[in-house]
């Protein structure tokens, strides 16, 4: 198992890929800690099926813009697992609309949970990766943040910022040996996309024909966690079935 021993903290892990991320970092050993924002149901559920594999595991609800909150349970985490060696920031929100229609609260409101939270939880682990010299830190971007997307102005944004964040962070990182490197998917078959308008016209614009799998995607970021990729930093990796080559 690639992650024996390891402890992992996922932002968004209750369900879609956040869900698939947990799962399948505890299938190569890693103990793992999650965060999900409010649906308690789900995030019980996922925590059921990870201690199903054996894993340590544990849940954390948090609002990850909220700098404050995001200290504190992460503080918690240390306390119960000892340490961190793996973050995932996957939480992430949308809030659609063009942006003649999109309020201020629509803008700030994502770009708080898909950049800021990311920020947020990095803070929480620089000191522990920079001591320890080693450390792991993958975040989940979009297509969006390259591309752009007419409608998702703030998601774009959010997730374009996100991007400079991997490339800031990981060049500031590289001389303890620590990696940060980004994943850009494309359309994956999440709750997140099923309220959005998919229609055979957009999917037609993907080479491989088809949406992509959440598990699919938690592969990618297994890999990225261990130590099989200890030469690679500051990438984004794009998991699209070509749409944005």
């Amino acid at each position: 198992m690639m992650l024996q021993d390891k402890v992992a903290v996922v932002t968004g892990g209750s369900r879609g890929i956040g869900r698939a991320i947990c799962m399948k970092l505890a299938q190569e050993g890693a103990s793992v800690a999650f965060l999900y924002a409010g649906n308690t149901e789900r995030a019980e559920q996922t925590l059921a099926e990870l201690k199903a594999l054996n894993a340590k595991a544990a849940c954390y609800r948090c609002d990850v813009s909220d700098f404050a909150a995001v200290s504190a349970v992460f503080a918690e985490i240390v306390r119960d697992f000892g340490t961190v060696d793996i973050l995932v920031n996957n939480a992430g929100i949308t809030s659609d609309k063009l942006m003649l229609a999109m309020k201020e609260d629509d803008f700030d409101r994502v770009v708080g949970v898909n950049l800021k939270g990311a920020f947020n939880t990095i803070k929480q682990v620089y000191p522990i990766f920079a001591r320890k010299r080693s450390g792991k830190i993958v975040n989940i971007t979009s297509v969006a943040g390259i591309t752009g997307n007419a409608g998702q102005t703030n998601y774009a944004s959010a997730k374009a910022g996100l991007i400079g964040l991997t490339k800031s962070v990981a060049r500031e990182l590289a001389g303890r040996g620590i990696c940060c490197n980004a994943v850009a998917p494309g359309f994956i078959e999440t709750d997140m996309t099923a309220g959005t308008p998919l229609n055979q016209q957009m999917l037609a614009a993907v080479p491989l024909a088809r949406m992509g799998k959440p598990e699919e995607v938690a592969e990618l970021v297994a890999f990225l966690a261990s130590s099989k990729s200890d030469y690679i930093t500051g990438s984004v990796i794009q998991i699209d079935g070509g749409l944005a080559m």
